[in-house]
């Protein structure tokens, strides 16, 4: 571990501490918020916001953040091949400025609009990180660090919730006087992403197979492995190269057509809709009113334990990764997501009976947060690159992150109204999405732990994904998907 690999991978996760600090700053200020947007309709238009209007406004204030994000995760593969990866990093911080005057400055203008697009601004903002980080990093990273170097990013953006959390206390800057401020916050993790990444080197494959650029890549590799002998790495791109070059442009339609392709993208939807549908937004958009209803006193306190269990667990899987291997970890974060859904579940429906009840259900949320972030969590953004080689990887992406954020927005608009239907019980459907999605990676899933980006996509090439789906995992070996539980 290098010196300048931990400024290029910390350079690139500032991104993704942005991400989560602008996926929980809504939810504590939103009284102060709803607060602002009555005066301020009543300063034009001489009455009160009716309440249908202002639920309109705030979901929409709340879901067009995701919206914003499709577009931009949508996009990432016309950045990454132009300009770089880096370059691409450091491009988006425009939206991010942009998004942070708006939003700061929205109470001095007096405009709810003005809130609105710099949700939308920093969402498409983030939907371009969650493509360019793990990205970036994935290809920076040597072989035996990918895993652990690549949930670095979900540990960011956790953190980035975390921070979004305490900020937005009413003590600290979740007050009627500074919420312009907890919202404008976001400039200065850009201008320090800003600041970094010129001193962080373009991703050396980018370098060799896309730009052709040998001596370049050769220098940068030097420097990231802290060696002067990088021939296997530049051995394993230069096949890589080859292989690139005997396949046509790979466009998003045809990783459906190619059957080359429909298995590694098959695998990359589902494990980002595994992640989304495993009801963790539900949890984290309405974990404070779950709290209420659970009996606890003070539930933005409870909230907040929730977000440091979510830290700790993303730091447990981040040395476990390269162990335990994806599979298994994510295997074993399903299968607790499960459990603890199904103990929340008894727990919210015999609260009225049992008062101790409430506990119970605190110890389930804290228990589906942390096996989330053992498996669920981390490992759906950085297995995008590791089944993808060079080519296909940046329209991959853009498949894999659109397919993340667009079960996001439909979690988010969508469980509120499923929770007064369901009530004690709506989790019951989080546990059916979960056993599918177990049962898809215990079938499907390969172990991509220890072996190189070729080694990989060759597998697939080679046809090994389509003899094996009639398989069982013993005989999946020949995926690498040698880790059981």
């Amino acid at each position: 571990m290098t010196a300048r690999l931990m400024l290029a991978v910390g350079g690139a996760v500032m991104g993704s501490l942005q991400f989560g600090y602008n996926t929980g700053v809504i939810n504590a200020p939103q009284e102060v918020i709803e607060s602002f947007y009555n005066l301020t309709w009543y300063d034009r238009y001489g009455e009160y916001i009716t309440p249908g209007t202002l639920t309109t406004l705030w979901s929409l204030s709340v879901s067009i953040f995701s919206i914003g994000g499709m577009i931009g995760a949508f996009s990432v593969g016309l950045f990454v091949n132009r300009f770089g990866r880096r370059n691409s990093m450091l491009m988006s911080n425009s939206l991010a400025f942009i998004a942070a005057a708006l939003m700061g400055f929205s109470k001095m203008a007096s405009s709810f609009e003005m809130l609105i697009l710099g949700r939308f601004t920093i969402g498409v903002y983030s939907g371009l990180t969650t493509g360019f980080v793990p990205m970036y990093v994935g290809e920076v990273s040597p072989t035996a660090l990918r895993g652990a170097l690549g949930t670095l990013h979900q540990l960011a953006v956790v953190v980035g919730i975390l921070i979004a959390q305490i900020f937005g206390l009413d003590l600290i800057m979740g007050s009627e006087s500074l919420w312009p401020l907890l919202l404008g916050f976001i400039f200065i993790p850009a201008l320090i992403q800003c600041i970094m990444l010129p001193f962080a080197p373009e991703s050396p494959r980018f370098l060799l197979i896309n730009r052709n650029e040998e001596n370049k890549a050769k220098s940068v590799l030097k420097k990231l492995r802290g060696t002067t002998d990088v021939s296997s790495d530049l051995q394993e791109m230069k096949e890589e190269s080859r292989q690139m070059m005997r396949e046509k442009k790979v466009t998003i339609l045809e990783l459906f057509r190619s059957p080359m392709y429909r298995q590694p993208i098959l695998i990359a939807v589902v494990l980002q809709l595994s992640q989304q549908l495993s009801g963790i937004n539900a949890v984290f958009y309405y974990s404070t009113k779950i709290f209420s209803k659970a009996g606890v006193k003070q539930p933005v306190y409870a909230t907040i334990g929730a977000g440091v269990v979510n830290t700790a667990f993303t730091v447990v899987s981040l040395f476990v990764v390269e162990r335990a291997g994806r599979r298994t970890l994510h295997l074993i974060g399903l299968a607790g997501m499960a459990g603890c859904a199904v103990l929340m579940t008894i727990a919210l429906a015999l609260l009225d009976q049992l008062d101790w009840m409430s506990y119970i259900s605190i110890i389930a949320i804290f228990g589906f947060v942390a096996f989330f972030e053992i498996g669920p969590g981390p490992i759906p953004w950085f297995i995008v690159a590791e089944l993808f080689s060079q080519g296909p990887r940046p329209s991959a992406f853009a498949v894999a992150g659109l397919a993340n954020w667009t079960s996001n927005f439909i979690v988010g608009m969508g469980f509120q109204y499923i929770e007064e239907l369901c009530k004690a019980y709506v989790f019951i459907i989080f546990v059916v999405l979960l056993i599918l999605f177990f049962v898809f990676t215990y079938f499907k899933v390969p172990e991509t732990k220890g072996r190189t980006f070729d080694e990989i996509a060759s597998e697939f090439r080679q046809g090994g994904a389509g003899q094996a789906d009639n398989k069982t995992p013993d005989e999946f070996h020949s995926l690498g998907a040698d880790s059981q539980v």
